[in-house]
């Protein structure tokens, strides 16, 4: 269903309509409303509502909200016309009557009705779709179709494209704003995690359609990746609470990487991508253990300085079997209040080919920690779990934070326990 109103009156009847509007202004303010020209000036001098002028009602204003509910475009119509005049109540009235009767749409044509029609539109839920039609491989145009077609039966939704002037946070924090139910991200990782920024530490729920290359944050959740399957899953209604991480202030959902992490990510670029889809990462993994140079790392944890020769350093939120590097544990837990470290320190003595093929090796046992998930007991490989920590490195390291490059050490991340809510399947582990 929908997000948009139509609201018409007559002369005789506008009046009526803006002390309707402005009893019900706080419930209609969760809508996109449109108006007649002379109806909806007269709308927004009278009311703080956001209202879009169509053309004047004899000048086709009626025809054109016609056509959008034709389009689907419009929730409900209401249309106060002065029924003591008949020939406008037969021009003006039955046409929207027609349209609306064909395609399924409630109008209302007196105050009774409007109230009627208000009071259902309140049960119901509204969800803003922040929907970025450049994630993975697939046909946006039918994936939304799709998206819309299983979602609006039962939920109104008010779909919002990505765009490269406005962040998909500013997006959310709008939509929040505006009184949205639930905010749903489409995309990849970098869209959910921009997304979860402005919901995280409220009461919104975030419901997610993965459509990117690795969904990695869906697939820890155990959220389905499939489209049908994961919009069934936000119509269940089942909330989780997670945690939720900051790098240097910047939100993290997944995990940050320095050194290996984030030299990998960078190297998996969107032509690679395109060819591997989520094998990219692994490829380019294998390619960046040739070239990995070791650093010195200082971590301070509770208070205390540990310093250690790395090769790379994973602090994970919330990870996939498939983000190798966070599994020191063999598992990341998404609601412990506390973050997850991989360590992968620098081989002391090998060099050469002998260096990469114990990096291998380390992989590898990681690898095998996450299928059958438990702790790594690989010598190089050193796993903490603790609510926070400060990362600075000599020389400084590339800093890969959910997917994206945010620059170089030092870095702090820190826990939010439970920061998140989420829409996702019951977790049975």
């Amino acid at each position: 269903m929908p997000t948009t109103l139509a609201l018409i009156a007559h002369d005789s009847q506008k009046e009526a309509l803006i002390s309707f509007v402005g009893d019900y202004s706080e419930l209609l303010s969760r809508y996109q409303i449109i108006a007649t020209k002379t109806t909806g000036d007269r709308l927004a001098q009278a009311t703080s509502l956001e209202i879009q002028s169509l053309l004047p009602g004899n000048m086709g204003g009626d025809v054109q909200i016609a056509a959008r509910v034709a389009e689907g475009e419009v929730a409900a119509v209401i249309c106060l016309a002065d029924s003591l005049n008949t020939d406008n109540y037969r021009a003006d009235v039955s046409t929207l009557l027609r349209i609306c009767h064909l395609h399924d749409v409630p109008i209302a044509t007196n105050l009774a009705t409007a109230r009627a029609v208000v009071l259902s539109l309140a049960k119901s839920r509204i969800a803003h779709l922040i929907f970025n039609p450049i994630s993975g491989q697939g046909n946006p145009n039918q994936d939304l179709k799709l998206i819309r077609q299983i979602l609006e039966p039962q939920i109104q939704v008010n779909v919002i494209f990505t765009d490269t002037e406005v962040t998909p946070g500013q997006q959310a924090k709008d939509a929040i704003i505006s009184g949205a139910d639930l905010v749903i991200a489409s995309g990849g990782d970098g869209t959910v995690s921009a997304v979860a920024e402005s919901v995280m530490q409220t009461d919104i729920p975030l419901g997610i359609i993965p459509r990117g290359t690795a969904n990695a944050f869906s697939v820890a959740l155990g959220i389905p990746t499939n489209l049908r399957a994961a919009c069934e899953t936000i119509l269940a209604g089942t909330t989780r609470q997670v945690d939720v991480a900051t790098c240097n202030g910047l939100p993290m959902v997944l995990l940050g990487g320095i050194g290996f992490e984030a030299e990998t990510v960078e190297r998996a670029n969107r032509e690679m991508k395109n060819r591997f889809g989520v094998l990219a990462y692994l490829v380019a993994g294998m390619q960046q253990i040739a070239d990995q140079e070791s650093f010195s790392a200082e971590l301070e944890i509770n208070g205390e300085t540990n310093h250690f020769d790395c090769v790379a350093i994973t602090v994970a939120n919330a990870a996939p079997p498939t983000s190798v590097m966070a599994q020191g544990f063999g598992e990341v837990i998404t609601d412990d209040g506390l973050l997850d470290v991989t360590i992968g320190l620098s081989p002391t003595e090998a060099q050469g080919i002998g260096a990469r093929l114990q990096g291998v090796g380390a992989i590898a046992d990681l690898f095998t920690s996450a299928m059958v998930k438990r702790p790594t007991q690989h010598e190089d490989i050193l796993s903490l779990r603790i609510p926070k920590i400060k990362v600075t490195t000599t020389p400084p390291q590339k800093v890969v934070v959910d997917g994206e490059i945010i620059g170089t050490t030092p870095v702090e991340f820190d826990c939010i326990n439970k920061g998140l809510t989420i829409l996702a399947p019951i977790d049975l582990s």
